[in-house]
């Protein structure tokens, strides 16, 4: 394994670990940490900046040029991730089984689609 990539896997562990960790202090009622949850899921993307940014100067790589396409992929990723998100918690949450399969399926496809965007077809 190269140094950078163990690197970017600490770095994205760690990045996670916060994330979702404030993502349930902010969920679960029970805790009563909503203000907290939310500060220490910022950080988790913080952490996640951080870790691309390192990455890819380990890496030697150029910085991330913002154009229509760069975007339009994260928005694509976020919107597919939105869609799963919200068609499990009809599922699990709502116990609304068809509408959140569907919207789960629809977020998945959303995803699928940042394959060709990002790597192309061949």
């Amino acid at each position: 394994m190269k140094k950078s990539n163990f690197v970017a896997m600490i770095l994205g562990t760690i990045s996670c670990i916060f994330f979702a960790l404030g993502m349930c202090m902010t969920m679960i009622a029970e805790w009563n940490a909503f203000r907290p949850g939310v500060i220490l899921g910022v950080v988790g993307l913080l952490f996640a900046l951080v870790t691309v940014i390192v990455w890819r100067k380990m890496e030697h790589k150029a910085p991330i040029k913002m154009n229509g396409k760069t975007i339009g992929t994260v928005f694509l990723g976020i919107i597919g991730a939105l869609a799963l998100g919200i068609g499990m918690c009809f599922v699990m949450v709502w116990g609304n089984l068809i509408p959140g399969i569907i919207i789960g399926l629809i977020g998945i496809l959303l995803l699928m689609c940042l394959i060709p965007i990002c790597k192309g077809l061949k």
